[in-house]
This record gives structure tokens, C-alpha cells and sequence, in this order.
């Protein structure tokens, strides 16, 4: 089983192109998609409805949206008829298999005055898959403050682990005659985090290595698939700095895979595919058994 994340940048490259077509094919033959940045009338990329274009490019995949807020952008009367037009912009997962559930979790926030700040969410779906059913998250953090990102983790933490009391967003559908849904321990949070390796966001979330026996695997930490999987270094650059793509001081490892511990042995080999050029991130690769 193959899992990829994106962080598409509203489909504008380094290029400054804007092309759907070029995202669709890094991330296709994956078997579970996560994209953050998926926008509509943005602006930024010409107003385009990025949902709609996705689904139309890869149109073998089941998917899910979620918007974190709706912005006006134009709304306006046409022939006595009411025609709402919103700047929406979220996360998306793309599965190949039915998606059974889903909610956006929109994750704590403060309000921001001298930079751009927006909701952030975290898109759950939870998908039937080789390994039994498996909840996975398109998770976007925030990109200015760590004490906003750790109040965020910490939030999305207790989700995850929770998951099996509280249910999802959904339960007891007995009542109404379907088949009662599976709450499972595991899941993969795939995303964006905005954040370094080993930075008190990383920890909250995935713990820090004991001096003597290594990075601990217990049921109330995630694991950080590349730590697991001892990939390190360059290869892990995920986000190159659109104002200054040729310094290579503004490399980043931001974009990040995490596992519940129940999947720790099904991991295979992660990657970072080099060669992707629809965004400012580049795709990060999980291959699971």
C-alpha cells in the first residue's frame, strides 16, 4: 500500500505556472492521497476550482474536501437569482477505495494582527484498506507561531487517541438501519506541519529518543515514519523557499507522515519525490505491508 502528501500551493509552482495536470500525475498510484492547500476562487491561482479540477484528473479516486473557512469573494445578484461565490481553501484526501467517514477538524487558533493568519484544519477519512480499516488525516498547521502549532498538536493529539470513545463524527447509525461503522486505533497523519524534527511540536506529537534505548513506541505517541525508517538528511527536503529557490539554506523538512504505534511494523521505505515541480513542497512518500 502506497500513501503520498502534497502540499499543492494552490497549484502554483516554482514557475510560477499554475497546473493541475502536473500535481495529478506526482501524486497518482498512490492508494490514499492527502493535498493541503486545495483552494477555491483563490485569488492567487485566478480563481479556479481546484476541488472540481482534481476530481476531473484523477477520476478513479473517492475523495473528500474540507474547506477551513469560506471568505465572500464576489457573491452577487444575477437575474433576481442569489449566486454565492466563496474563497475556500483546505485539505483533501483521495482514496482508491470508498471513503466510510469524514469530518474536518479545525484546530485552536489565535487571531493574528500584523501577519496573515487562517483557520487550519485536519481532514479525517476513514478508509477500508489492505490492513484493516484506517482513519487518515490531511493535516495543515500553522506556518508563524510554534506556540500556536503546539496548541494545535495537542488538540489533534487528543483526537487520535480518543478516537475509539468519542466515535468520529458519527456513531450509532444502527438506528437509522446501516452497518454500525469501525472505530479503529489506527491511524496515518499525513500533512504539513509547518515545524522541524525534534522541536517541542515534533516531540508533543511523536516523543524524543532516550538516551539508552532510542525513540520510544507506546500507544499514546505517534511515529514519525522517517525516524522509524532511519531516513535522514538532504533526501528529506520538502519545501524550498519560493522567493529564494536557489539557496539551498532555505531548504526545509516541514511535510511529515506519522503512524499510530498498531502500524510501526507495517512500514516499509519513505521517500521524497525530487522531481515533482507543482508547488513549493514536494510529495512525500509512504510504502506500507
Amino acid at each position: 500500500m502506497k500513501l503520498v502528501t502534497y502540499n499543492i500551493h494552490y497549484g502554483v509552482g516554482l514557475d510560477a505556472r499554475y497546473d493541475v495536470g502536473r500535481i495529478a500525475d506526482a501524486v497518482r498510484g498512490a492508494d490514499v492521497i492527502a493535498l493541503q492547500e486545495v483552494t477555491r476562487a483563490n485569488p492567487k491561482n485566478g480563481g479556479r476550482d481546484m476541488v472540481a479540477e482534481l476530481g476531473e484528473a484523477l477520476p478513479d479516486y473517492f475523495a473528500v474536501y474540507g474547506s477551513n473557512f469560506e471568505a465572500d469573494a464576489g457573491s452577487r445578484l444575477e437575474n433576481g437569482r442569489a449566486i454565492t461565490t466563496t474563497f475556500q481553501l483546505g485539505n483533501m484526501v483521495l482514496s482508491r477505495t470508498p471513503i466510510h467517514l469524514s469530518r474536518n477538524l479545525l484546530l485552536p487558533r489565535s487571531r493574528s494582527v500584523e501577519a496573515m493568519n487562517f483557520q487550519r484544519g485536519a481532514l479525517e477519512a476513514l478508509v477500508e484498506t489492505p490492513l484493516g480499516p484506517i482513519r487518515f488525516y490531511s493535516t495543515h498547521l500553522d506556518h508563524r507561531s510554534p506556540v500556536e502549532r503546539l496548541s494545535q498538536i495537542r488538540f489533534l493529539r487528543q483526537r487520535l487517541l480518543k478516537y475509539p470513545l468519542e466515535g468520529g463524527g458519527l456513531s450509532g447509525v444502527a438506528e437509522i438501519g446501516l452497518p454500525e461503522l469501525p472505530s479503529p486505533e489506527a491511524f496515518v497523519v499525513m500533512g504539513d506541519f509547518n515545524m522541524l524534527a525534534g522541536s517541542p511540536e515534533h516531540v508533543e506529537l511523536a516523543g524524543q529518543p532516550d538516551h539508552e534505548f532510542g525513540m520510544p513506541v507506546t500507544a499514546d505517541l505517534a511515529i514519525d515514519a522517517a525516524a522509524r525508517l532511519g531516513a535522514a538528511g538532504a533526501d528529506l527536503v520538502t519545501w524550498v523557499d519560493p522567493k529564494r529557490p536557489g539557496d539551498t539554506s532555505r531548504y526545509k523538512r516541514i511535510d511529515y507522515v506519522f503512524t499510530s504505534a498498531s502500524l510501526a511494523k507495517s512500514l516499509r521505505r519513505l521517500w521524497v519525490d525530487r522531481q515533482a515541480a507543482g508547488s513549493d513542497h514536494l510529495p512525500v512518500w509512504l510504502e506500507m505491508t
